[in-house]
């Protein structure tokens, strides 16, 4: 445990961040999910609104720093190349 005053905020904070990095990366996996079922049921529409929120989810996920911009770009050419296997 933390024993100087610094040292107990910078726990507090890196418990916040824990947390919030979690949450987002779990909806951007669940976003992935979505988008895989769509295509895997040939649904062109459903896979394209899919794609639509997946890559919104992806890039407020970089910008906020818990993916890198790097894996970002990877994940969404992945699923974009995807969907447009379907056509």
């Amino acid at each position: 445990m933390a024993n100087h005053k610094s040292a107990v905020k910078r726990s507090k904070q890196s418990d916040k961040r824990r947390l919030r990095n979690t949450t987002i990366k779990s909806e951007v996996k669940t976003g992935i999910k979505r988008v895989v079922a769509a295509v895997e049921g040939k649904d062109k529409d459903a896979s394209k609104a899919a794609l639509a929120q997946s890559v919104k989810d992806i890039q407020k996920a970089s910008a906020k720093g818990v993916l890198h911009k790097k894996t970002a770009s990877r994940k969404i050419s992945r699923l974009t190349k995807k969907v447009n296997g379907l056509a």
